[in-house]
């Protein structure tokens, strides 16, 4: 249904984190790719952003920027590229982590 597609900088963050949350990204990235309407506790839009959070909850909070290429509404997108990784302790880091996915977004396309 939904194509997923995962850049090198969001691989490395994913592998060095523990395995439970590795496990959880994966699992969460199957769902996302059958599963057509996904719960906002898993894929939320960033607000005054093109982009969505892939949420992970596995102790400490793991966000995943995501960017639906074919379409803006994540529900309706066939392909969807997961830029970065980051911890998130405050909402400071939402700053830079949509920077850093922007770059990647240019360097992808």
């Amino acid at each position: 249904m939904r194509e997923i597609l995962i850049t090198p900088e969001c691989l490395e963050f994913i592998d060095n984190q523990n395995d439970r949350i590795s496990n959880k990204f994966y699992q969460i990235i199957e769902v996302i790719g059958e599963v057509k309407i996904v719960h906002a506790n898993f894929v939320k839009k960033l607000k005054n952003t093109d982009f969505y959070e892939l949420r992970i909850k596995a102790g400490s909070e793991i966000r995943v920027i995501m960017f639906a290429i074919d379409h803006l509404n994540f529900a309706e997108c066939t392909k969807v590229v997961c830029l970065n990784g980051f911890h998130k302790k405050s909402t400071k880091d939402y700053t830079k982590a949509i920077k850093k996915a922007e770059r990647l977004l240019n360097d992808y396309l």
